[in-house]
């Protein structure tokens, strides 16, 4: 297998953003893209998915034997997203109860429509997900989930080989927290979560920036090149802000503004805006790091880095308040070299600066 790095496909591509268990979405994209029910393209396009398959939305498996169907078969590749390694690491984390047998889900109540997965289906995700690269490149062209990063992939390319993810992510874990403990920073991150364990969990209670704890995540995120890659690069926040049932003190590093390769890339990962979409509307990231770029520009100082997922995975949420289609919250695939734009109902946008 390739990895971490595999070898993106030649000719034309649609690059699918975050699918985030939207089957019918993704059903209504590919159509709307001009793929048949087996996958195949009169044109002979072929689909990039850039991770994050599933959780939260009400069909993953059908997500994932769609994609791995047309994987194995040659007709799509696919790169490993963050929500993909939180399955393999066996983590519950919000939206994922669907792949357990104990559906931790259950209870806060969330996600109760969500199709479970059967120990069956689980094992032959768990290899496909496993086969998969972190990234793609060719040419003219990269598709990473969140970041991209040479000395990350550097890091992987000396260890990786044919090992799981689980084992390599565990190594550099270990060697991150030894680091933490001989600085002593574990230690009064320990103490900062004992004092405010309780407010920790609840919405709506005052927590104070703990420096301790953001100084700990920082350092176990960007230390290990499997995060680096799936989730992105994160530094201490001057703020905690709530998200995914949590209180965080990281905020995400805008790495896309240091990117100066010529090569394009292409991302999932960072809950883009719609121009339709409001903030309210977007729930899934606990900070919005594309602000500074319109909903269809390309960013960075090449201006030559997009990011496709537009917030689908917040459409549950706009089922749970009785929404209808339209629906604020939208599946896109960038079609390359066209560098257009196709949403799942059908509406094409041009993408706007790219310089390369």
């Amino acid at each position: 297998m390739e990895r971490p790095v595999a070898r993106l496909l030649d000719g034309p591509v649609d690059v699918v953003g975050d699918v985030h268990g939207e089957i019918d979405a993704l059903l209504s994209l590919l159509g709307h893209l001009g793929y048949d029910l087996t996958g195949a393209h009169p044109d002979g396009r072929r689909v990039v998915f850039v991770g994050d398959l599933c959780d939260r939305g009400p069909d993953s498996p059908a997500v994932l034997d769609l994609v791995m169907d047309r994987v194995g078969r040659g007709l799509a590749q696919c790169v490993l997203g963050n929500h993909e390694l939180n399955v393999l690491l066996g983590s519950p984390k919000h939206g994922n109860g669907w792949f357990f047998d104990r559906n931790h889900e259950l209870d806060s109540g969330e996600f109760l429509h969500s199709k479970a997965a059967t120990p069956q289906r689980r094992r032959a995700w768990v290899e496909f997900l496993n086969h998969l690269p972190l990234a793609l490149e060719r040419a003219e062209l990269r598709i990473v989930h969140a970041c991209w990063d040479d000395a990350a992939i550097a890091r992987l390319d000396a260890c990786l080989n044919d090992r799981p993810y689980v084992e390599v992510h565990e190594e550099f874990r270990q060697a991150a927290k030894r680091l933490l403990i001989d600085a002593g920073i574990e230690r009064r991150a320990a103490r900062e979560l004992g004092r405010y364990r309780h407010e920790l969990r609840i919405r709506n209670a005052s927590v104070p920036m703990l420096p301790a704890v953001a100084e700990e995540a920082t350092m176990l995120q960007n230390a290990n090149p499997v995060k680096v890659l799936t989730s992105g690069l994160e530094a201490p926040a001057s703020d905690p802000s709530w998200a995914g049932g949590q209180w965080r003190m990281t905020q995400r590093s805008r790495w896309w503004n240091q990117y100066a390769d010529a090569r394009a890339v292409v991302t999932g990962h960072y809950w883009r805006r719609d121009v339709r979409a409001s903030a309210e509307d977007v729930t899934g990231d606990w900070d919005y790091p594309l602000g500074d770029y319109g909903p269809y520009e390309w960013m960075g100082p090449r201006r030559n880095v997009f990011c496709v997922d537009y917030s689908v995975g917040g459409r549950y949420v706009e089922r749970q308040q009785g929404r209808e289609p339209p629906f604020q919250t939208r599946l896109a695939a960038l079609r390359w070299p066209e560098r257009q734009l196709v949403f799942d109902d059908g509406e094409r946008r041009e993408t706007v600066g790219f310089q390369n």
